[in-house]
Order: C-alpha cells, then structure tokens, then sequence
C-alpha cells in the first residue's frame, strides 16, 4: 500500500506538543506511552495510527484494542477527519471482546455470546442437583457467586487449576474445592454442547485459535488503557506475536483490580521486552493548577516505577477542590441540593456523579425537596429491564428450539420452578423431541424413557438415588388442553401446579406459533400471550 499524502499526516500530527509526537512517531517496536489523565492520550493514539497508515501500513494490519467500543469508535471518527472512511473502516478496532469475537467469526470459529446472567441460572441449577457433605459450619457457594469466583479464577490464573487455586485463595471453603470443579466440568460440557461462551469464553477460544496458528497478524497492535489489562488479556496479546506494540496508560489509574487486572503487566513492561521504548505525557489540559497540585500530592508516595511530573497546561483562574466530611448519608444529600439552590451556574450546566444508584435516589429526592428538578442518567435499560428481557427469551425459546438458555431463562418466572427443576425439563423435552424443545411438547415420543430410570447424582463417589416420577393424575383440575393433560413431562414429580400451567402456555404459544412465523406477528402474539402475562404478574410480585 502506498503511503498517504504528507499533507495528511501533518494535519492530524499539527496540535500534538514535542511529547505527544515523539510518542506517536516512535519506531516499530515496543513502545509504552505513560500518560497520566487528561494529557491528550486518545490525540496521541489517533496520530500513531494516522503515521502508521502513512507510512504505508495496510488498514486491515492495524489492531486497536480499548476498554469500551465507545472509546474505539471516537478514535476511528477523529481518523475519518483525515481520511477516507474506506480507510478507516478497514481498521480492526474495538473492545478486547468485541474484537475477538469478530475475528473467531471469520475463522469460522463463532459461538452464541450468552451474558453473565443467562449462564449464572445454568451453573446454578448445576449446583442445585449436587449435595455438600461437609464437617465444618462453612455453607457451600451458590450457582451465581461461584461463576464470579470462577471468572476471576479464569482471568487472573494462567498456569494453576481451579481447584488448587480455589483452595489456596479461599481457605474457608477448601473442603468444597474438589465438588466445586467438578461442577466446573460438567458446567463447561453443558456450554460446548450448545457452542455457548461468556466474555471470558470468547478471549480464551481467541487465544486457542492464535496458539494454534491462525493465520491473523497485524503489523501494529495498539492497546488503551493498559494498566487496567489482566492476566488473560495480556496473554491475549502475547499470543497475536506481533513484532510492535504500541501500548497508553498509566500506573496510578489502574481501577480494575476486582476483576482481575494485573498492575505488574505494565509494570514490567521494560523487562519483558528487550527493545522497549518508555515515553510520558505529562502537559495536563484537563485540570485546573489547584487540581493538579492536589493530585501531585496525592501520587508522591505512591512506588514509583515510571517517573512523571504532571505540568498545568490549561490557562485561567479556577476554584480549588474542596473536601466536605459528613455525619451521615442523609446530611450529605441535603448539602447537596442546597450547594445547587444556591449556585448562580445555570442548572442545566451541573452534573452530580453519584457511585450507585441508591446514592442517586438520595440526592434526587433532596433536590426535589427544594423544588430542582433533574435528570437522571444511567441506571437500567430498556432492554436490560425484566420485562424486555423475559420477552426476547420466549421469542428466543420460539425461534431457536434448541436454545436451552432462552427456555430456562423463561422459565425463571414459573412459580415453583427453580433452574436444576427448569435443566431437568430442558433435557427432558429436548429427548422427547429428538433434538426439539417445539417438537418435545406438540409431538412427544413416548417411546422415549425420560423419567423411568432412577438417577445418580454423582458427588464425587457419593451417590444418591432420586425417584422423580409423579403422577399426572394430580394435575386433573387445571383447564389443560386434552392432549397436554397426559404429556409426559408432566411425569416430574417436582413439577408444581404453577410450574405445570407455566409448560402449557409454553406448549400453547408453540402450538399457535412455529419457528417460520413472521417477527411482527410472532411479537404481536407474544404480547397478548397469558405466558407473557404469567410473566409479568410474577415480576410485579417480586419487585
């Protein structure tokens, strides 16, 4: 590729100061830009790029990595100023995750993105079937908090197992270590068999791919915000093997150590790589002197590794940051709002930032006491909301009869219908109809011996054998459709009759709806369904 005009790369390099520009015309290599807030970092990234593509490297051999799409996307909409989005497209960018799971797509390597949520109810009906024989008062995780313990274990861990890991970082609960991977097992042979993935499963298929050889090599990989890196992103860019990295952040920024970020990954940047180029911003254009004096101070006796001066770059006379201490919560929301009632700034001009919304709710009822009204941001979504989100799992459910997540998330809001209860029918159904969940309710073949064979819950060389074959007999009140008044799931005898009526609005909306329906009507129906309507009465109830 030829390189673009000089014309070009002077534009985007013109307002850099002689630090920024050292840093983003730095030779191929190894190059780690120390750059504290404020001092112009997303310039510099954008500018590297820009020398990059000028120098003649291809669009498609460019790799930028950040924390939020959001910040990947601002820095592709600075380029497009410089050049043409043709160019600009062609660069791969965007988050750790998003970016890994595009490119598994292109190796023909794809997998269904389930959230934290969908596949925290599927470890957690794993934990529900298992029995902790124990000696000591510890009571053992539950399904959800096991899955944080273990995404932790996966993006911190590189060489240890889980359970030795586990045993060593939680004492208390050692005696379960051995129960708990084999959980872990089961519960990765239950996510490959519907090719399933989380976020983490996304980066550690990505960097399988890479160690095996995929043919995906950038001449320059760029990564933001490289103090917050952890251990299994790190590896992650080891394993791309490109020969330059050009890597931005800074020691005293690093906030995400509870989710595994490794501070020794920049820290040890010098020494892992025998050509690297060390370079600090320090002209601060965000933050008043006063500020930076303050946060000067703040920073003096933090271990030093890479030596930084912030310098005032911002002209104009600002007031100094003040500290208020409070006797309680209450006192502070009240001070608060009066701050604001009596400030002559424009209200629209004011922004609170509150740490969680319960602080928000605080501080607005204070401000609607004195008569301020305000917007808030932030909080759920639309789609995050339940409502939403239990709607999409029935279309899901509907359109995919295979999606095991969509019809345990569903089922969520059955009465009586816990997640191991929800699994057992899954698999259950999905026997019936060879495959099909739709098929396993309208066309059951009863041939097939679901519940007849007593069950073996394996722990670990402790067995329990578990008769689950009830009676349909006790459903005989309930309003059922003829031919579903004698299905045999109703055969569980854990079912419930509210767990029972929930199945025959599921049996109801497929017997209406196949898969081939078209998606306003499909959405229409489901709308008006009593399924939806169970739904949200159970919702209403917990709230």
């Amino acid at each position: 590729m030829a390189p673009f005009c000089k014309g070009i790369i002077l534009d985007a390099l013109a307002k850099l100061n002689t630090e920024q520009y050292a840093a983003a015309t730095a030779p191929a290599g190894h190059n780690l830009i120390i750059a504290s807030a404020g001092t112009g970092k997303t310039s510099t990234i954008v500018a590297r790029i820009a020398h990059l593509l000028n120098l003649g490297t291809s669009p498609r051999k460019i790799l930028l990595l950040t924390f939020t799409n959001k910040a990947a996307s601002e820095m592709i909409a600075r380029l497009q100023r410089h050049f043409d989005k043709k160019i600009t497209s062609a660069i791969v960018a965007g988050t750790f995750h998003a970016v890994s799971y595009a490119l598994l797509r292109e190796l023909g390597k794809g997998v269904i993105l389930k959230q934290p949520a969908e596949l925290k109810t599927l470890l957690k009906s794993l934990v529900e079937r298992r029995k902790f024989y124990h000696v000591s008062d510890a009571r053992p995780y539950g399904g959800a908090y096991l899955y944080d313990v273990y995404s932790l274990y996966q993006n911190k861990e590189m060489s240890a197992d889980f359970e030795t890991w586990f045993s060593k970082n939680h004492e208390d609960q050692a005696e379960f270590a051995e129960i708990y991977a084999d959980i872990l097992r089961e519960f990765e042979e239950e996510k490959a068999k519907f090719n399933y993935a989380d976020f983490n499963d996304v980066l550690l298929k990505m960097r399988h791919e890479l160690r095996k050889g995929a043919p995906l090599r950038f001449d320059e990989i760029l990564v933001d915000e490289y103090q917050d890196t952890n251990s299994l992103q790190g590896s992650l860019i080891d394993a791309f093997a490109t020969k330059s990295l050009f890597c931005v952040g800074d020691f005293d920024q690093s906030i995400y150590a509870f989710n595994g970020a490794n501070i020794d990954i920049i820290g040890s940047f010098g020494k892992r790589f025998a050509d690297a180029k060390i370079y600090a911003l320090n002209i601060n254009y965000r933050s008043s002197s006063a500020i930076l004096a303050l946060a000067n101070r703040v920073i003096a006796n933090n271990p030093r590794l890479y030596e930084k001066k912030l310098i005032v770059g911002r002209e104009g006379k600002f007031s100094a940051p003040r500290l208020h201490v409070y006797d309680d919560t209450a006192a502070q929301y009240a001070h608060v709002a009066a701050q604001i009632a009596q400030s002559g700034t424009p209200r629209e001009k004011i922004a609170v930032i509150f740490r969680n919304n319960s602080s928000a709710d605080g501080v607005e009822v204070a401000l609607k006491e004195l008569g301020i009204g305000a917007k808030r941001k932030g909080g759920v979504s639309f789609f995050e909301s339940r409502e939403i989100k239990a709607f999409t799992d029935i279309f899901a459910m509907i359109i995919n009869p295979k999606d095991m997540m969509a019809f345990m998330s569903t089922c969520e809001y059955a009465r009586g219908v816990g997640s191991a209860l929800s699994k057992e029918l899954f698999d259950a159904l999905i026997a019936l109809g060879h495959g099909s969940i739709h098929a396993g309710l309208l066309r059951p073949d009863e041939s097939v011996k679901i519940f007849e064979k007593k069950r073996k819950n394996y722990q670990l060389g402790l067995f329990d054998d578990v008769d689950i074959i009830g009676s349909v007999s006790r459903f005989e009140a309930l309003e059922f459709d003829e031919f579903f008044r004698s299905h045999p799931v109703l055969k569980h005898n854990k079912i419930t009759e509210g767990g029972a009526v929930f199945l025959h609005e599921i049996y109801k909306i497929f017997k209406k709806n196949g898969s081939a329906a078209r998606s306003a009507t499909l959405i229409s129906q489901i709308k008006d369904s009593r399924l939806f309507a169970l739904v949200a009465d159970f919702i209403a109830t917990k709230r």
